[in-house]
């Protein structure tokens, strides 16, 4: 299951999930803004942090719900998985708490600390309830993410014995698997290698 980031399904998803097919892996891209946007084609005026704001966690989890059901009656599917992106890299981190059956999560660049008094998700927080493996991928020059709460979030990983594999890239910034992907292709590269070893599927296959 792909979590995409704030603008919701953008074509580099629809795009990866094409890419995730031609890998062998059965892939859904969520659509998080269908229950307040409507579904269909949106232009490029789309203001989609009005339809970020009435996301909720549990409206996430429902979506992820749907997906794996999809998946489950579609495909021969034996594994599940999600990965997330930004938003959806925080999103995709959480469901190892919220969904029942997953085999890993895996997120690029979401968040882990802890962001203000009213944040409700933080996953350094939620890891001690995570019930699968976790593979995190971040930017060493995402002025979002300070690798101290990288390796406050392996902490608490590890405290909670929880099989994670988090990989820094120097020199990267924030998005830049789903924007600057030509800039920084050899990172890029290599995130593409490890989810496919964490989803247990080889390249050559």
């Amino acid at each position: 299951m792909i979590l995409p980031d704030v603008r919701g399904l953008h074509p580099f998803y629809r795009d990866l999930a094409m890419r995730s097919a031609e890998a062998w892996m059965h892939a859904v891209a969520i659509d998080y803004f269908g229950r307040t946007a409507g579904l269909g084609e949106r232009n490029e005026d789309f203001d989609h942090m009005a339809h970020v704001r009435q996301t909720t966690p549990d409206g996430v989890a429902q979506d992820v719900s749907a997906a794996t059901e999809r998946l489950r009656s579609e495909t021969a599917a034996t594994r599940l998985y999600t990965t997330g992106f930004c938003f959806g890299g925080r999103k995709s981190f959480n469901q190892a708490a919220r969904q029942e059956g997953l085999d890993g999560v895996i997120g690029f660049y979401g968040l882990p600390q802890r962001r203000g008094e009213d944040d409700v998700d933080p996953p350094v927080e939620l890891a001690g309830q995570y019930r699968c493996k976790v593979l995190g991928l971040f930017g060493g020059a995402d002025q979002a993410i300070p690798a101290e709460a990288v390796d406050a979030f392996r902490s608490a990983l590890e405290a909670a014995q929880v099989p994670n594999e988090l990989v820094t890239y120097p020199g990267a910034p924030h998005s830049f698997f789903d924007k600057r992907y030509e800039e920084h292709r050899e990172a890029c590269a290599d995130a593409w290698r490890r989810i496919l070893e964490f989803v247990g599927i080889s390249e050559s296959a």
